[in-house]
């Protein structure tokens, strides 16, 4: 029984998700090692906070849209609240506990580099990720989750990374959280996609549903192939990034599902798809930026 309830919980986390975590950090460390100011341990700082973040979201997100009714009828994975498998303040709780924790590797930070102005920061993620579907008027419902989702595990991330490391805004960052920012929120695109019947029928607005599914493929398409755009700007003057073009190999099939399916089960496997050709590009990026001082 308490495998089962373990297993739940571990279904609850999203764990599959967790690469969208992994990739803007792997960058803005590869970023930093480029001007030759990478810290190990800040690093694992900020994968820590980002690991943290991306979780609470998940269990905040399953709160929210399990007590709304939302995910009633979803295609999917299984959600928490929504199936009635566990207590919705139980949900509730985890996930401000793994806000918590994230806060706490956040303040590590700021101690350690003396950057007390990102305390602000850290507040606005947290508030970010809970208000996206928590709240009586979340921003997810109006079509700004990939906005959101763009600048903090994206821009944010990245450039944060960078930044506690080197003290400034640096170029490769900036490109690099572009990209990784561009992956995360395709994922959430395909992700809305798929849920579009579902939900417009209560009322959640999101970009796919606002835009209507054509459109919204058209844009997840062109999410998931800008980031290559830039890949070729760093291969010029990074030839080892040129590995980063090896996640072709998940984005091709990505693009040909998306574009022939029939069901909403089929764009599952384009979510798995798009979120692992993130991580492969953000890792092959890192290495192709820290193999210059190798």
């Amino acid at each position: 029984m308490k495998t089962k309830k373990l297993n739940l919980w571990i279904e609850g986390a999203r764990l599959r998700t967790l690469p969208l975590a992994i990739a803007p950090v792997a960058i803005g460390a590869g970023a930093a090692d480029s001007v030759q100011a990478f810290d190990l341990g800040l690093s694992v700082l900020a994968l820590a906070v980002a690991l943290f973040l991306q979780i609470g979201v998940n269990f905040a997100n399953d709160y929210s849209d399990g007590i709304r009714g939302t995910d009633d009828h979803r295609v999917g994975p299984l959600r928490l609240t929504g199936s009635k498998s566990v207590k919705p303040e139980a949900v509730k709780l985890a996930a401000f506990g793994f806000f918590l924790l994230a806060g706490v590797a956040g303040l590590a930070i700021v101690l350690i580099t003396g950057f007390y102005w990102l305390l602000a920061v850290g507040a606005a993620a947290i508030i970010a990720a809970w208000f996206y579907t928590g709240g009586k008027s979340p921003y997810g419902y109006a079509g700004l989750g990939e906005l959101a989702v763009f600048v903090f595990f994206g821009l944010v991330a990245t450039i944060g990374t960078t930044f506690i490391q080197v003290g400034f805004v640096e170029f490769n960052a900036v490109l690099g959280g572009i990209a990784s920012g561009l992956f995360a929120s395709a994922v959430l695109m395909v992700n809305n996609i798929r849920d579009i019947e579902t939900d417009a029928l209560y009322s959640k607005k999101t970009l796919a549903v606002r835009l209507g599914k054509k459109p919204a493929i058209a844009i997840f398409l062109l999410m998931i192939w800008l980031p290559f755009l830039i890949l070729g700007f760093f291969s010029l003057l990074y030839p080892a990034t040129m590995l980063g073009f090896m996640a072709l190999l998940l984005v091709v099939p990505a693009t040909v599902i998306v574009a022939t399916a029939k069901t909403p089960k089929e764009l599952i496997l384009v979510l798995k798809l798009t979120s692992f050709a993130a991580l492969a590009y953000a890792l092959s990026l890192a290495l192709g930026l820290f193999v210059v001082f190798f």
